[in-house]
């Protein structure tokens, strides 16, 4: 019995052409001796490593691209002036350095600095600070002496923020 493919394909299929030119042939006969000489799979030689350190090959780094922002909104500023200055302070020793020194009093957020403290007083009663001097109390609330320029009387400040 003679073994026949399902398809009967194999009687289909062309027969090998005969080998093209003696030029192809001989340049295919040496690269096979090179091959067989070296071998198919031969070692390259390695490196001789010098170092006990191993140094990671530097690979390609990419700049980020997110898909979204980290924050959907940006951060608002929450230290406004009236968030900086609580409350103008209305002590004897307040009275006295209105009228003696020219400066204001106020209680203030522990978390204000001196130059937050000055813009905020500039925009809540537009005067002009010369300088700013803070304490934090024993009670941990922060104290701040506003002192005025010679442009503004702190007398005046005083009536019209209703301090006396």
């Amino acid at each position: 019995p003679q073994a026949v493919c399902p398809q009967g394909t194999h009687e289909k299929m062309p027969a090998k052409k005969p080998a093209a030119a003696k030029g192809g042939a001989a340049a295919k006969a040496s690269k096979t001796a090179t091959a067989a000489k070296s071998g198919l799979r031969s070692k390259k030689p390695r490196t001789v490593r010098k170092s006990t350190t191993f140094n990671r090959p530097k690979t390609l780094k990419l700049a980020r691209k997110p898909a979204y922002p980290k924050q959907s909104a940006p951060k608002v500023n929450k230290m406004d002036q009236y968030q900086i200055i609580k409350y103008p302070l209305t002590t004897e020793s307040a009275m006295k350095k209105i009228e003696d020194n020219n400066t204001l009093v106020f209680i203030v957020d522990v978390r204000s600095n001196k130059r937050q403290i000055s813009q905020a007083v500039k925009k809540m009663y537009d005067i002009v600070c010369a300088r700013v001097n803070t304490l934090v109390r024993p009670d941990g609330v922060k104290k701040a002496y506003v002192r005025l320029t010679q442009d503004f009387d702190a007398l005046d400040v005083a009536n019209k923020i209703g301090i006396i």
